[in-house]
């Protein structure tokens, strides 16, 4: 495992404190980091912590203190990281916007009108706004790449237990993921092998050996198969779509090899991912019952009411919407007709990229259908809002990894991003790809307007 070296932390504080109308930190102390040495890192606030609050961006935990680090946080710790601080998120991790956070919105540092992504938008600005070289957030359905590309940096969802989940607060156990968001590959690379490899308090965590992701970035992409999904590019027109093709044609110029394939369940995925996702978050909340920790309502006469009150009034509108689905997707004959078809055509989505990842090194497709969208202008349409993780969510479903990265600009100078999926424990490449990217565009090196 490497050590990361220690960065003149003044600087990072000066921008975190110019940047607080960001709303990208919960929870940030200029003494402590001060007081410390060591490169920052900021941290979801759904990752818990044994010196900082733990909220979820949720009044039913209030101020919850850990009694001990998440492994990610404690490899990082060991490795010479600084906890810089607690960034913001949708409530208990729903959501695409950050907009779902009883904080308030994080704003996005191109355009403060407009969302930063989620739900780990607080990560996402942080980085984007050069607070913090690199940030952890979590992946549900996309909560990691979507952000990053609203907000122009790169975001990289490992492969399903190539990272311990230890210490983060669960969503949908078979679809959570941790990731990195970084200003370039070789900080990400960095990190995930710091972060990466098996851990005792994760069953689901993978023993297979950790790669040497640093040394492998200069491989390029010479003789790569991309495969571009036509029901991916059917959906695409206007300037996303000429970005894509424009991105596509710089891996073409490195040496790489572009063909078209069909994918027939991807327009399953976002009805697949919202039944499978809600099931298993209305039965991961059901341990927040205002009692064992967190907000416990002062109407509960008895243990039912209590129960009740405590979680109508800990719980926000995206939370408790999704728990009602999830409990009505698992409901007595319901069960077989949402949830159990659900679980059986993700069985047959793995199969089709199983079978495309035969042939292929990556799967191309933007990340995001559009650039980042103003805050509010979708907070009455649920279902639009949750159509922006249409690229994303197939590779939680499948459990593999994937990576976002800054592609261009939109008209309105909003950043655009491509996605690279891979097969799984494929990082090495994917980090070689964008690092291969990078160096070809220069896109990396811009920064937000007073940033």
């Amino acid at each position: 495992m490497s050590n990361l070296a220690a960065l003149d932390l003044e600087p990072h504080i000066r921008a975190a404190e110019k940047h607080r109308h960001l709303n990208a930190f919960i929870h940030f102390d200029a003494g402590t980091v001060r007081a410390s040495r060591g490169y920052p890192i900021a941290v979801k606030d759904n990752i818990v912590t044994s010196d900082a609050p733990t909220t979820c961006a949720s009044r039913i935990l209030g101020q919850f203190q850990s009694p001990f680090d998440a492994t990610v946080v404690a490899r990082l710790r060991r490795a010479g990281a600084v906890i810089f601080g607690k960034t913001n998120l949708d409530e208990f991790a729903m959501g695409s916007s950050t907009e779902h956070s009883v904080f308030g919105a994080t704003r996005n540092p191109w355009d403060i009108s407009r969302v930063a992504g989620g739900s780990s938008g607080g990560s996402a600005a942080a980085v984007a706004a050069r607070i913090v070289p690199v940030a952890l957030g979590s992946e549900t359905g996309g909560s990691v790449r979507q952000p990053a590309a609203f907000c122009g940096v790169l975001g990289l969802k490992p492969t399903y237990g190539r990272v311990s989940r230890s210490g983060l607060v669960a969503f949908a156990s078979s679809l959570d993921q941790i990731g990195i968001f970084a200003t370039r590959a070789a900080d990400a690379a960095a990190v995930l092998e710091i972060i990466a490899g098996a851990d005792p308090y994760d069953s689901t965590s993978s023993a297979a050996p950790v790669d040497h992701y640093s040394e492998k970035l200069e491989t390029g992409v010479r003789g790569m198969r991309f495969a571009v999904i036509s029901e991916a590019v059917d959906q695409l027109s206007g300037e996303v779509r000429e970005n894509f093709e424009a991105a596509l044609e710089v891996f073409r110029n490195g040496g790489g090899t572009i063909e078209t394939v069909s994918l027939p369940t991807l327009r399953y995925a976002i009805a697949m991912y919202y039944v499978i996702a809600n099931a298993e978050a209305s039965a991961n909340l059901a341990r927040f019952d205002g009692i064992r920790y967190g907000h416990r309502s002062k109407k509960g006469g008895n243990l039912k009411s209590t129960y009740f009150a405590s979680r109508s009034e800990g719980f926000g509108s995206e939370v408790k919407r999704r728990i009602m689905l999830g409990t009505f997707a698992l409901s007595s004959g319901y069960y077989d007709a949402y949830y159990g078809r659900a679980q059986k055509v993700r069985a047959l989505m793995r199969r089709e990229f199983d079978a495309v990842f035969e042939r292929f090194d990556f799967i191309a497709t933007p990340t995001t259908p559009s650039p980042a969208f103003r805050i509010g202008e979708k907070s009455s349409d649920p279902l639009s809002m949750y159509l922006s993780d249409i690229f994303t969510a197939p590779a939680n479903l499948i459990g593999a990894p994937a990576i976002a990265f800054p592609s261009g600009f939109s008209g309105q100078r909003l950043p655009l991003s491509l996605q690279l999926m891979g097969p799984r424990f494929s990082e090495a490449r994917l980090l070689s790809a964008a690092h291969f990217f990078e160096e070809a565009t220069g896109y990396w090196k811009a920064i937000p307007p007073g940033a």
